[in-house]
């Protein structure tokens, strides 16, 4: 086994929690999200319902199963900045990019899937929730970016100009998913709102958080 493979243990738990959530997904989708329960999501997955609190500790997060990807992806895009890049330059770079591949953190998704979010209360308060964490990661990273204190009120507005963006565009990406529209055609409407998103921060934020050069 070469370094970076993934053992056998843990593709085994890779491969129980894809099947978990593809058997909540189809029964949320078949019956409704409030509905359905965790015991039956446990007997279609073929395990018992103890792994699928295991895996998954909330039941909204088997539908919002990309969660820790929203949450994390843009503090991981400021501190993967390249060197003499801002991160305004950085966060526009990777939303760009996850617009062109029609990425799922950004709401690219199936209509069903979307109704199934869209008519649940539960699921649209753990997805504003899921915002609100991926805000509070980005200012961290941002702090830490900048070298300044974990209560510095710059960051702190920095990542919420530059959340805002990001959850706009999921909105819309949702709104659109739901309406019936194919990918391409939603990445094409949306693709210059995102620019002109980031270019307005411009005279803000150019010169924020720039990683020193090598």
């Amino acid at each position: 086994m070469t370094e970076g493979t993934p053992n056998l243990r843990e593709l085994n738990k890779r491969r129980t929690r894809e099947a978990i959530s593809t058997a909540a997904t189809r029964l949320f989708i078949e019956r409704g999200f409030d509905r359905t329960t965790i015991a039956e999501v446990a007997v279609a997955a073929g395990v018992a319902k103890m792994t699928v609190t295991n895996h998954f500790p909330r039941k909204e997060d088997l539908v919002l199963d990309l969660h820790e990807e929203i949450v994390a992806g843009q503090a991981r895009a400021v501190a993967g900045r390249a060197s003499g890049e801002s991160a305004l330059a950085a966060l526009r770079r990777a939303c760009l990019a996850a617009i062109d591949r029609h990425d799922p953190a950004l709401g690219f998704s199936d209509q069903p899937f979307a109704r199934t979010v869209s008519e649940s209360p539960a699921l649209l308060a753990r997805l504003r929730e899921i915002h609100e964490q991926s805000e509070s990661a980005l200012a961290a990273a941002l702090t830490e970016a900048t070298d300044s204190s974990p209560w510095d009120l710059t960051a702190r507005l920095a990542a919420g100009l530059l959340a805002a963006i990001h959850r706009a565009l999921f909105t819309e990406v949702f709104r659109r998913v739901l309406a019936g529209e194919e990918h391409e055609t939603i990445s094409d409407a949306i693709r210059p709102s995102a620019v002109g998103a980031f270019d307005q921060l411009r005279g803000a934020l150019d010169g924020y958080a720039v990683r020193a050069a090598d």
